[in-house]
Order: C-alpha cells, then structure tokens, then sequence
C-alpha cells in the first residue's frame, strides 16, 4: 500500500516537475511562467489595486457623528451629580454631517481615479520592461548556444586538420610550425568555449532570477527565435501613433497630469467655506420638549495660507506637464532609435548570410585544397578558417541584436507586434 501510495505520489508530481523543465524552449513559455510569478510585477498590480480601490472613499461623505450632553447634571444643586437622561436637567442630542463645498467631492473622486490609473500605467510598464529583459536575455542565451556549438565544430574541425598537418610533417611536407599552430588554435577555442559555458551560466541564473526561481533551476534549451516582423509592421509614422496611445509610461504620466489638473481644481475650490447641518431633540426628564437645527460653516481667513497651496497645485501641475513632455520626446526618440537598429541588424544578417558565409566557405575550400596540395601555407589555411567563423558569428550577433531591438520596440509599444 505505502510503495502504491509513493508511486501516486511521483505520477502526480511528474507532469509538474516535466513542465517546470519544459520552461525556456521558447520565449512565450518564459513570459507565460514569468506573469503569474514575477514578484515585482506581482507587487505593482497590487499597487494599482490598492489605489484603485481608494476611488470610493474619496468621493463618499465623511461619517455622521452623534454627539449628548447632559445639562444641569446636579438638577440646581437638589441632588447629587447624576448621569441618567431622565433625572437631569435636559438631555440635548445631536446628529451632525459634514459637508463639503458643491463639486469638491466629485473633485476628489476624479483625482483618485487619475491616479488608480497612473498606478495601472506604472504597473503594464513594469510588465513591459520585465518582458523586454525576457526576450532580451532569451536572445542572449539562444546566441550564447548557437556560439557554444560554433565552437564546438570549428574545433573538431581544427582536430582533422591537425591530423592533416601531421600527416603532412611526418611525410616532410609540412614544418613543426604549421603542427604547433594547429594545436594552440585547439586550444585558443577549448578557452573560448569555457568563457561561453560561464556566460550560459550567467544567463540561465538572471533568467531563473526574472522567473522567481533559484538559481540553479533547469531551463530547457532555447528551441528558436522569434521571426522579426516585416519592414512594413515596422513604419515609425504608424508605430508613432501606437506608442503615443499606448505607451504605460506615457499613460502612467497622462494619469499624473490629469490628477494634477483635478487636485489644481481642487485646492481653488478650497476658498469656499465647508459646512456642516446638526438637528436632534432636547428631553426634561423623559419627555422630548425641543428641536435644535444648526448650521456651522468654516470661514476661509487664511488667505496666505489657500493663496500658497494653489501655487503649489500650479506648480505641481506644471511639472506634471513638462514630464510628460520630456517622457514623450525621449519615448520616441527611443523608437526612432530602436527602429533604425533593427533594420541594421536586419541588413547586416542578410549580408552575413547571403554574402559572407558562402564567400568564406568558398575560400576555406580552396585553401584547404591549395594546402593539401603544398600551395598555400598552414596560416592562410587558418585564416579562411576563422574568415567562416567570424561570418557565422556575424550572423548569430545580428540575430541576437535584432531581437533586442524587437523587444525593446514591443516595451515601447506596451505589447507585442
């Protein structure tokens, strides 16, 4: 019973822990697990929830309040002091409600609202950035890998050549020279490959940080990237108009304006009075005798005092003006900026596809042919060589620059293209 109740238990546990391991294949499984479990992001929409619930309260009533006094509590001094309604004087008792000048409390509310949606701003853009360090570092790894594996066959390669070249000293075609270069470029590369394993590991540890995970949590490899949208996705005059509207940094900043606006409002409307109504019955012994109904207002002296504060909400309002301002020039021209180097990643891809890599390849064929045939010298063998690595480099390089670049544009953007 126990081994059929363990082994329930690890049928149970396995599609967790397989899809836990799972995580990292392709970046849209990183974001799905990083949205639910990202702390920061977690804190910030709670932030937002938070101030979306202080809508309410800021344009309800203050609470009533009830006030007794016991009048003439020694009865003329007939009697000791006594606390019972019926055996004093009178009982006067009174229900008072504030009320504050017409339009203050729809003012408040605005404000609040204003700001519950600058926090909701704030909150996508804490969302936006989380996901372009994601797709930023998933890039980075994916790179890294495809390098680790470059490496790897370049120096695989180089051990065949080295068999070449000993073949070729032995039969004294070839100098001690050439075997010693071979060998010291093997080693130059198992250096190279060491440095690659440690930048993976650097990856994989700030991806599980983004993730809420130790840091020694298993990622699966990086299956691919994400295919770059067509130059036409990418017009600025129309991808202008987007992040104008939808930016959460512009947004968090257009709520902070308005709430500005309202609060600047709302302090003018401070130079008139607030009021408050009071009624209720008096009662001699247990009999209610009288009414009372009264009328308090404050009277607004402090001029000085109002004339300083709406300097304040002026002033606060006009840095809330010029923060936006300074937010939408710098949002765009990190689009423009962004745009421009994706397209250069883009062109610079092609040509190391297209051009350079099969210009290498065509080289190190001949050079292989030219040494095997005792026509060239080991060191232009080794020079086509690294001419088809530094092509394949090239070509990882600007892959991995372009999906930065995509992702910064979607940041921008506040979602994906």
């Amino acid at each position: 019973m126990r081994t059929f109740a363990c082994c329930l238990l690890l049928g149970l546990a396995t599609p967790v822990l397989s899809q836990e391991v799972a995580i990292g294949r392709t970046v849209e499984s990183l974001l799905e697990f990083a949205k639910v479990r990202n702390p920061e992001y977690t804190a910030m929409q709670a932030e937002a929830d938070a101030a979306a619930e202080r809508v309410t309260p800021a344009g309800a009533l203050p609470d009533p309040k009830f006030r007794m006094e016991l009048r003439d509590i020694t009865h003329a001094g007939e009697q000791n002091p006594t606390l019972s309604p019926s055996r004093v004087g009178s009982t006067k008792y009174l229900l008072s409600q504030d009320l504050p000048w017409f339009g203050k409390r729809d003012l408040k509310r605005e404000v609040a609202e204003f700001e519950a949606a600058s926090a909701r701003g704030r909150a996508l853009g804490t969302w936006s950035e989380i996901a372009a360090r994601i797709k930023t570092t998933y890039a980075q790894w994916y790179s890294v890998q495809r390098n680790e594996r470059l490496t790897q066959e370049i120096l695989d390669l180089m051990r065949r050549l080295e068999k070449i070249v000993q073949t070729r000293y032995a039969n004294g075609l070839a100098t001690l020279q050439d075997l010693i270069r071979a060998q010291v470029e093997q080693t130059r590369l198992r250096s190279e490959l060491v440095a690659l394993e440690t930048e993976h590991h650097h990856l994989r540890t700030r991806l599980n940080a983004l993730l809420a995970r130790p840091a020694a949590a298993p990622l699966a490899a990086p299956e691919k990237l994400r295919p770059l949208p067509p130059p036409a996705r990418l017009d600025y005059a129309t991808l202008e108009e987007r992040v104008r509207v939808r930016n959460p940094l512009l947004a968090a900043e257009a709520g902070k304006l308005q709430a500005a606006e309202k609060n600047r409002e709302l302090t003018y409307k401070n130079r008139y009075p607030d009021f408050t109504l009071s009624a209720g019955p008096i009662q001699y012994q247990s009999a209610i005798r009288e009414w009372d109904v009264m009328i308090e207002m404050n009277i607004p002296l402090q001029q000085s005092s109002r004339r300083a504060q709406e300097r304040e909400s002026e002033a606060m309002l006009s840095a809330a003006r010029a923060r936006r301002e300074a937010s939408t020039h710098q949002v765009l021209a990190d689009l423009a900026e962004n745009l421009a180097a994706i397209d250069g990643a883009r062109r610079s891809e092609a040509l190391a596809t297209n051009d350079l890599l099969p210009e290498a390849e065509l080289t190190f064929r001949a050079a292989l042919a030219g040494y095997e045939n005792g026509k060239l010298d080991f060191a232009m063998l080794l020079d086509a060589q690294r001419q088809i690595r530094q092509a394949r480099q090239d070509q990882i390089r600007a892959q991995a620059e372009g999906q930065a670049r995509l992702a910064e544009i979607e940041r921008l953007l506040g979602e994906d293209l």
